[in-house]
């Protein structure tokens, strides 16, 4: 008799499985929202670049964009040693 109960709990099983799953998960879900209690207005979280966006846009605003530094200028900030590796120094 066992061998037999077990052999029909292994085929039905997933016919048995997803409703309570099912119920299980839409009991929890409506509990969790009356626990924590629906929120008047729910205000969309903005992500990392849009932050990382507006804080940039905010440092730009005093800012005269129109004066960049030149490529000269920008190549004496970089270490030597980088930059003439492989080459011979000139004497």
């Amino acid at each position: 008799m066992w061998p037999v109960l077990w052999t029909a709990m292994r085929t039905y099983a997933p016919y048995v499985t997803f409703p309570v799953a099912f119920v299980v998960g839409a009991v929890g879900y409506h509990l969790e929202w009356f626990i924590r209690g629906t929120p008047a207005r729910q205000q969309e979280e903005r992500g990392i670049l849009e932050q990382r966006e507006d804080r940039k846009l905010e440092e730009l605003v005093g800012q005269d964009v129109t004066q960049v530094t030149s490529l000269k200028e920008r190549l004496e900030f970089t270490p030597r040693a980088v930059l003439n590796r492989n080459r011979q120094e000139k004497s």
